[in-house]
């Protein structure tokens, strides 16, 4: 949309260059009072409806062309570098999302964190960096978060103060406006890159070891339930979706989620998206009602992007009915705690089950915890993969079968540590034979160091 900021294609990948296009003097009172006087100008005097008929690129040519005739006008001394950015800006107001434009079409950038018009940060490789971008006022942000939602077919106001949607391009968009939110309007947008990571990603970025890997990959193909459990930004959904590309192309996928985050590779895949209750509290889809409408889809797999509440009882009873294989995710600080959370939410669901009851539905239908944590650099590790054993007692026990071990930081800040087999042959390791699968003795015997 924006020839300059397409102009490079090198630029995506440099973090410094939305930086570059600053200077204090842009980002100055005076700048942008003159940029919002040119766009209200532009909208008194171009008639952008009638402009709308024409050919994009027509249309966008004409926008430009008057933009710059306004600029003239107003006889500012602009700079040529000045001059080019108010006309890219003023171009982003009125086709785009103003400010957020360069950030949306920087691609290492992973989230946008609106908290003040005046305060956004942007995250890149897992660390928080100030973004030399402003919004004008509060009011000025309202009205690009309103632009966004509208395009998608939700709404946003006082009566309706918070919005969780999906934006066309897969981007997870997370507003809330006053009275909710104390200080002016709060934004987040969680942004997921255009090509999935693949195994081989993973493994590079020493997200886990190969031998890790064949063993998820075994227990996929055999159809073991699989819960993977971390904290918030730690990876499960980009895990979730690297671990569903082992399901076979002959079976059918059912997906199950708040927010369709997901892209699943295979062909025979049924999505369904839970729905919020609009003004009148009426027409929510919650994910326990899909998670029960998926038992009546004829599904292999069931697949939901994660368990936050009382579907968990039915997911657990899915994966002990004849749905093997099934996948999800859960917030939890571990493995232990994920367990934890799982008999909070069953109890949720009002169903007056006991405890030990409950913690036997666990263990027989979860056979797998992956645990994925975000460390202090930034970096994305799977810290445990933890075998379900069963119940000893009123306790489910479980044990490691793989572990990352913390060993200290390098001068750069880096977290240094091993990957470690825990010499344990897991007891599922039965089932990965008897469907046709095998694998090496090294794989429960190799450390991997990271420094």
């Amino acid at each position: 949309m924006f020839p300059a900021l397409k102009s490079n294609p090198d630029a995506a990948r440099d973090e410094g260059w939305i930086s570059r296009l600053f200077t204090p003097r842009l980002e100055s009172e005076e700048y942008q009072d003159l940029k919002f006087t040119l766009h209200r100008r532009l909208i008194e005097r171009v008639n952008l409806e009638a402009l709308s008929s024409l050919a994009p690129d027509r249309e966008q040519a004409e926008i430009r062309d008057a933009i710059l005739r306004l600029i003239d006008e107003e006889r500012q001394p602009l700079t040529a570098t000045e001059k080019s950015r108010m006309v890219e800006e003023v171009m982003a107001e009125v086709f785009g999302l103003g400010p957020l434009e360069a950030l949306l079409q920087d691609a290492t950038i992973s989230d946008i964190l609106v908290t003040t018009p005046r305060l956004v940060y942007v995250e890149r490789a897992g660390k928080l960096t100030a973004a030399p971008v402003q919004f004008r006022d509060d009011a000025h942000l309202l009205r690009i978060i309103e632009k966004m939602v509208s395009r998608v077919g939700r709404r946003i106001d006082e009566s309706s103060p918070m919005v969780d949607a999906r934006l066309p391009d897969g981007s997870r968009l997370n507003a809330v406006i006053p009275p909710v939110a104390v200080d002016g309007p709060l934004l987040s947008i969680r942004r997921f890159g255009l090509s999935p990571l693949k195994p081989v990603d993973l493994i590079q970025n020493f997200t886990m070891t190969k031998e890790m890997f064949d063993l998820l990959e075994a227990a996929v193909l055999a159809r073991l339930n699989i819960l993977i459990s971390g904290g918030t930004g730690a990876g499960k959904t980009t895990l979730l979706n690297v671990l569903s590309e082992f399901i076979p192309e002959t079976e059918r996928i059912v997906t199950i989620e708040d927010t369709a985050e997901l892209r699943l590779r295979q062909v025979h895949v049924a999505r369904m998206e839970a729905r919020m209750p609009n003004i009148e509290g009426k027409g929510g889809v919650g994910i326990r009602q899909l998670v029960i409408n998926a038992l009546r889809m004829r599904p292999d797999r069931i697949v939901v992007g994660e368990v936050r509440g009382e579907e968990a009882i039915d997911m657990l009873q899915a994966m002990n009915t004849g749905h093997d294989g099934s996948l999800t995710t859960i917030h939890a600080n571990s493995p232990r705690d994920a367990i934890g959370r799982l008999e909070v939410m069953v109890g949720m669901a009002n169903s007056n089950i006991g405890f030990r009851a409950i913690r036997q539905q666990i263990a027989s239908a979860v056979n797998l915890f992956v645990h994925v944590a975000r460390l202090s650099d930034g970096s994305r590790r799977v810290t445990r993969i933890t075998e379900c054993v069963g119940v000893e007692g009123d306790t489910v026990t479980t044990q490691d079968i793989f572990k990352f071990e913390r060993t200290g930081l390098t001068s750069t800040g880096k977290v240094k540590g091993r990957f470690s087999p825990c010499g344990i042959r897991p007891l599922f390791y039965e089932r990965i034979t008897a469907a046709g699968l095998s694998l090496p003795a090294s794989t429960f015997e190799t450390t991997v160091d990271i420094s």
